[in-house]
């Protein structure tokens, strides 16, 4: 399923946006390595510090996540400096996949790509990118129509199904963001939880993928339902009966 994702190289041409910053201690496991929660606040912070340098705070302010794809080929060790790097290596006129490359000083390599979709502060729906914003892309990538597409089909196993683990997984008032929506990153620290003790899954180059169907919000009683085929875990985050998201961590 993942196979499906080949993530593109950095361009030779178009505009890139590179910020540096270090690692901090809130954001490591106990090994010390960059969690995916802590790479999923990079993330949004390099996003937002890109849209205000590009002075489209006013016109372009509110982005959602639908997909994040995360390959670790050497994790980010604290003490370290990250020089992160994000472009735009595919879009259509209400979304694009952004790519965002973290290089360490001490040799730290992790690749992501997220599918960001532009929202209207008026309607809070998927809205035209204008064409002033998307110009710039296009010198970025051909790629100009972007289709959206599950790569994480997998329904989620019946709770009795042979392996299959629920754990329940409590949101907390800091867990909400200003749309009354769980923050993306802390998906992750859900799927940090499930993983914590099952460290062969990270412990060579893997890759994670989370995409978000639906927002789970305040009041919800959250599911983690898991299962380990091989070397794939895969967790799906269920209310009730309801999948409102699914992330996947499997060798690279």
């Amino acid at each position: 399923m993942n196979s499906d994702l080949t993530l593109a190289p950095q361009p030779d041409r178009g505009p890139i946006f590179v910020k540096t910053r270090p690692v901090r201690t809130g954001d490591i496991n106990a090994a010390k390595a960059l969690r995916l929660d802590g790479v999923a606040r990079y993330l949004q912070d390099i996003a937002t510090d890109n849209i205000e340098a590009i002075e489209a705070v006013d016109t372009h302010p509110l982005w959602i996540v639908r997909r994040t794809v995360i390959d670790v080929i050497r994790p980010a060790i604290w003490p370290e400096y990250l020089t992160m790097t994000r472009w735009c290596s595919a879009f259509s006129t209400r979304w694009a996949n952004m790519r965002v490359r973290f290089d360490g000083s001490n040799g730290a390599l992790i690749e992501t790509e997220g599918f960001w979709i532009h929202i209207s502060a008026e309607s809070g729906m998927p809205t035209r990118m204008s064409d002033d914003f998307m110009k710039p892309l296009e010198e970025s990538t051909d790629e100009h129509r972007l289709k959206w597409k599950r790569v994480i089909a997998d329904n989620a196993p019946d709770a009795e199904a042979p392996g299959v683990i629920d754990t329940p997984f409590t949101l907390r008032v800091t867990d909400i963001d200003p749309f009354d929506h769980v923050n993306n990153a802390v998906y992750w620290q859900a799927v940090e939880e499930v993983i914590s003790t099952r460290t062969a899954l990270r412990s060579t180059p893997h890759r994670a993928v989370i995409e978000y169907l639906s927002p789970l919000v305040t009041g919800d009683d959250v599911v983690l339902r898991s299962h380990v085929e091989g070397s794939r875990l895969t967790v799906w985050f269920l209310v009730g009966d309801a999948l409102r998201a699914v992330a996947q961590v499997s060798a690279l």
